[in-house]
């Protein structure tokens, strides 16, 4: 998607969750300020409103989040973790008369020195075009893929190596930071806000389905918070995150979904337990 301020363009971010687009901070450095409204152009054409609401300067990453009165209905990225020799692309291209970038995984996962400061978990890729010049691509999404799995969103590109023999060229590899490394820095995607997401309904919006439903099915809350743990368990199982901290999202979730909805609750199927 792209990123605007009163009509300016200003770069690339994409899709994290529902209310969230992520980019990388350095993309926003046109902004008049951090509070500012945002134009988010989605891949559809719609349009949103966002404003920064989480930076990490030393990092070179940025979360912006969706005004509650926007309506996002573009399907998020599923979110995966490379593996060095797979396949990648950028699907984000700074405009329509620029290539679309594409190459191969040398590393899935090394320590990286960013520019801003911070030693990141990042992804060094190699890329088929040889542009020289790669700026206006980054905060845009690298996509992995390989023939036994699905396609997923890996990392955000952040930056580009020097070219060794010409210091005023770039070569043509480039660093993005893991998905992994995103989700350790944002407390958005620890439990509460996750939940926010994925609750349950609440019994006001329980009892407006029940009128406009002609047979309400009862399962509908115990469905919602299956969707909780299986999304917890995807993470653990792509090793996004941690499987101990897995464990214990799962366990705060139902307990934060049981606190919430406590006359609802009789009515779920027991769980077995977080473990």
């Amino acid at each position: 998607m792209d990123l605007y301020q009163a009509r300016q363009p200003l770069g690339a971010g994409f899709l994290v969750m529902r209310r969230f687009v992520l980019t990388a901070l350095h993309c926003l450095r046109g902004l008049t300020a951090l509070d500012a409204d945002l134009d988010i152009v989605l891949a559809d054409g719609s349009r949103v409103v966002g404003r920064v609401c989480r930076q990490d300067k030393d990092a070179d990453l940025a979360l912006i989040e969706i005004s509650a009165d926007s309506e996002v209905s573009q399907p998020v990225p599923v979110v995966g973790v490379a593996r060095g020799g797979d396949r990648w692309r950028g699907p984000y291209r700074p405009a329509d008369n620029e290539v679309e970038l594409s190459g191969r995984i040398d590393s899935g996962a090394v320590r990286y020195l960013c520019e801003s400061g911070a030693s990141i978990e990042a992804l060094q890729l190699t890329a088929d075009q040889r542009l020289g010049d790669y700026s206006g691509y980054s905060g845009g999404p690298v996509e992995g893929f390989a023939q036994d799995r699905e396609p997923a969103v890996v990392g955000i590109l952040l930056e580009q190596a020097p070219d060794r023999a010409d210091a005023s060229r770039s070569a043509n590899v480039l660093f993005a930071a893991t998905m992994r490394e995103v989700m350790r820095r944002f407390d958005q995607f620890d439990v509460a806000h996750l939940i926010d997401v994925l609750r349950p309904p609440t019994r006001q919006e329980q009892a407006a389905q029940s009128r406009s439903a002609e047979s309400p099915s009862p399962r509908s809350q115990a469905d919602r918070v299956d969707i909780v743990i299986d999304t917890f368990q995807q993470l653990s199982d792509q090793v996004v995150m941690d499987p101990t901290h897995v464990t214990e999202l799962r366990y705060l979730a139902l307990k934060y979904v049981f606190e919430r909805n406590p006359d609802g609750g009789a009515s779920w199927p027991t769980p077995g337990g977080p473990t």
